[in-house]
């Protein structure tokens, strides 16, 4: 038995994007119309200030402002895990002391990047944000940015503690996920995180997902959890491929948070362009960018 409410966190989570103004600095009014946007998608809740959130981008002044709107906007009406995981630990402490003091339900970490670390490193750099905080803690395996895959051992070790619950799992194995799942020892929440293989982790035992481009269709992502849960896999599968397509068109441009951003944009959610070196949208991108947005759309008449 855990001593948390695993319930709440079991479903689909937006990674919240960034909000800037036209000067490109956090603006906190936007940040809340965004969160707001989500609240009757459907979405269990938000996971903010991750890859999507560009929160490795801002400053922690910045990651705080961002949280405290979020929090103000939607805390009581979402569940809120707030991704704290900056390149020195003692940033990422402070972060974390940060959320359990705005009542937000759980944070989560990367290892610290560009330096290459040993599993000792990433071990303490995690342990001394469980340790700062009361709030439990997920752990987040991106391996492809981060250049440190979560080992089986260092895992059993992490997941041993009882306020470690759960782990985001964004490498690309669905297998790695299913080990991760089993090899926990306990009631354990595990996400899938490549959001072109939602249904493939949901299989192989994840609890739920969290999920960039879901920010643009939260919908499609809730419905096709809801075919999954219902048993209707070919129905799944189906809306999966579907979603497939329109991932496939937003990696098309040179800026996935950019297109996703100026999706949002062209519905009335204005939340500025991504923070370089990540890449605005081109000007002749405009237009198929305003099909795309259709196309989404259509869809989520189709199945919402």
């Amino acid at each position: 038995m855990t001593a948390w409410d695993l319930d709440k966190f079991k479903g689909v989570f937006v990674a919240m994007y960034s909000a800037y103004d036209e000067a490109g600095e956090v603006s906190p009014e936007r940040v809340k119309k965004l969160a707001r946007y989500y609240v009757n998608s459907g979405v269990k809740g938000l996971y903010v200030g991750g890859s999507s959130g560009e929160g490795i981008l801002q400053t922690a002044d910045e990651r705080k402002a961002v949280l405290k709107a979020v929090m103000e906007e939607v805390g009581q009406e979402l569940t809120i895990i707030v991704h704290v995981a900056a390149n020195s630990t003692k940033e990422s402490k402070e972060l974390a002391i940060h959320a359990e003091a705005l009542g937000a339900h759980a944070i989560s970490a990367v290892p610290a990047i560009y330096y290459r670390l040993s599993e000792k490193a990433v071990e303490r750099h995690w342990q001394e944000m469980i340790d700062s905080s009361s709030l439990p803690f997920i752990i987040y395996n991106i391996p492809q940015t981060t250049g440190f895959n979560l080992t089986q051992s260092l895992f059993k070790k992490m997941a041993a503690q009882d306020k470690v619950i759960g782990v985001k799992m964004s490498g690309e194995s669905v297998f790695e996920l299913q080990q991760f799942k089993a090899n926990s020892g306990k009631e354990f929440l595990v996400f899938n995180g490549p959001d072109e293989q939602f249904l493939g982790g949901r299989i192989m035992g994840a609890d739920g997902g969290i999920g960039g481009t879901y920010g643009v269709m939260p919908e499609l992502f809730c419905q096709l959890d809801t075919f999954f849960k219902q048993g209707q896999i070919e129905k799944a599968q189906d809306l999966q491929n579907k979603i497939n397509t329109i991932i496939t068109k937003l990696l098309s441009y040179p800026s996935l948070y950019g297109a996703t951003k100026a999706i949002l944009s062209l519905r009335g959610i204005e939340t500025g362009s991504p923070r370089l070196p990540l890449l605005p949208v081109e000007e002749n991108d405009w237009e198929s960018l305003r099909e795309l947005n259709q196309e989404i759309e259509s869809l989520i008449k189709i199945y919402a």
